[in-house]
């Protein structure tokens, strides 16, 4: 069994694989003060919801993050309780993939997860959305080459400079308002929120297959589904795109 955890600046999903398939998942906040141990627990505990253990279940360990302290607390982790190294996708790490980035070591290891796993599901050219902390979007080559893409801020992080910066707007549910043209502040946020993010990412993506041709486009992350049923370019969801590209990053370095 894989143990695939991809460490993301607000949260950390969990999945374990048995070949291919994706057994089962789990979402946790992600906490730098966390230690080796606390993981340790924590990962014996979703295991168990299987009737798995440490001693006989996970037989490799893949890691994407960017969060240092948390990868080093990973790495402590899977030597003392699964003893065998993590594979952490950084420099040096063989994906397969080649990255035509000026610095390709400037590249997040999410995003090149991301881009690794939608070219094995649906090959290229593709792009994928990533709602996150950041909204990513990565475009992917017809020969399976990662591109490049663009980074701007998340639906969340938005919002909170926003409420931060304006003293007279309050937060809200971020949920499809009843109009596009808000009768109300709170309608006006929300619809700014759902309705302006989507054409953010539809503008962004239109202008990438303008240089790409023809694309398949892939979403993930955690805030997708409350954006994509309003844009018209994201033709997939795959919530658990990192992961399935961690899966084959490790296969490539087995």
């Amino acid at each position: 069994m894989l143990l695939a955890i991809d460490v993301g600046n607000t949260q950390t999903v969990v999945g374990m694989f048995s070949g291919r398939e994706l057994v089962d998942h789990w979402r946790i906040a992600t906490d730098a003060e966390r230690t080796s141990d606390e993981l340790a627990l924590m990962v014996q505990q979703f295991l168990g919801f299987h009737g798995f253990s440490f001693d006989d279940s996970v037989t490799g360990v893949a890691v994407s993050s960017v969060v240092p302290r948390v990868t080093a607390e990973l790495r402590q982790m899977t030597a003392r309780y699964f003893s065998l190294p993590a594979l952490v996708v950084e420099p040096g790490v063989r994906t397969g993939m080649p990255i035509l980035y000026d610095n390709p070591k400037e590249v997040g290891a999410d995003r090149i997860a991301n881009a690794v796993g939608a070219y094995d599901l649906y090959g290229g050219p593709s792009i994928v959305v990533d709602f996150g902390t950041a909204t990513t979007i990565e475009a992917i080559s017809a020969k399976g080459e990662y591109l490049g893409g663009a980074i701007f801020p998340g639906v969340e992080v938005s919002l909170d400079a926003l409420f931060e910066r304006a003293a007279g707007l309050r937060r809200v549910e971020l949920s499809q308002p009843k109009h596009v043209i808000g009768k109300s502040t709170v309608e006006s946020i929300q619809s700014g929120a759902i309705y302006g993010f989507a054409a953010q990412v539809d503008g962004l993506a239109e202008r990438f297959m303008a240089e790409l041709g023809e694309c398949t486009v892939i979403a993930t992350g955690g805030l997708a589904t409350v954006i994509l049923p309003h844009t018209r370019t994201v033709q997939h969801y795959e919530p658990w795109l990192t992961l399935y590209g961690l899966r084959t990053i490790f296969e490539r370095n087995r």
